[in-house]
């Protein structure tokens, strides 16, 4: 009987082994999950600028009626007063994202957070206006003065510090809904400065969004506030659980 000898490089099957699958079959496919996961995180988004704007109209108007807000910065700064609130429906939203997933409903989830959160966030975006205006009165005095050199810097970091409390503060509101007004103040105070790196790259994200709304209010409202308000609600929601660990 004759034999026909095998190329080394053929291989016959096993009928006991499954066949090998190629390189597409290797890949795992994304499922529902991923694809829910990622159409939650858009609409959050896009819902999220949606309603900050309605929430802050008074404020997106003037800004896109008037050629040079920062001529009349004392005036938009009393119209910031509306933002802490929409903030907090906005973080809210962004909590109910990170629990819920795909079935998440950012307009309910911020329409309750706006409403539950008023009560404390309100009070916290006025007493921060106060505050920025009478730095900022300072610092349009100051400048004229010999010691500018020395004061602006402070007058500068002191309003640095104010306006990352007060947005720790409103993070705060959300992930902490039963601490009082006092105590979210002596929080976020403290988690400003120990986390100082999380509050410089906090400020940096609010100035990319001030910067667009300034140049272009519509556009840069629509689609800017949202994804980098998410960072520094991440941000946040990082520093309060590394505190609440290192208490308890």
């Amino acid at each position: 009987m004759t034999t026909v000898a095998q190329h080394p490089t053929r291989h016959t099957p096993n009928p006991g082994q499954p066949a090998r699958r190629g390189l597409a079959g290797r890949i795992p496919s994304p499922g529902f999950e991923t694809f829910g996961g990622i159409f939650g995180f858009i609409y959050t988004f896009l819902a999220g600028n949606v309603l900050m704007a309605f929430a802050n109209a008074p404020l997106v108007l003037c800004l896109a009626l008037v050629a040079d807000p920062a001529a009349a910065w004392p005036f938009f700064l009393a119209l910031s007063a509306t933002i802490p609130p929409s903030l907090a429906g906005l973080f809210a939203a962004f909590q109910a994202l990170h629990d819920d997933g795909a079935a998440v409903r950012p307009v309910a989830s911020y329409l309750n957070g706006y409403r539950r959160g008023f009560r404390r966030s309100a009070p916290l975006g006025l007493a921060a206006v106060a505050a920025l205006l009478f730095l900022g009165v300072d610092l349009v005095i100051v400048q004229s003065m010999p010691a500018a050199a020395l004061l602006v810097p402070v007058i500068a970091a002191a309003a640095a510090i104010t306006v990352s409390v007060t947005v720790t503060a409103i993070a705060g509101v959300v992930l902490l809904p039963h601490a009082g007004l006092k105590d979210l103040l002596k929080a976020a105070l403290y988690l400003t400065v120990q986390r100082w790196y999380l509050s410089l790259a906090t400020l940096v994200l609010l100035g990319i969004i001030a910067t667009a709304a300034l140049l272009q209010p519509v556009l840069g409202i629509a689609l800017a506030p949202a994804p980098l308000l998410f960072v520094i609600w991440s941000n946040a929601s990082y520093a309060y659980s590394a505190a609440l660990r290192t208490a308890n």
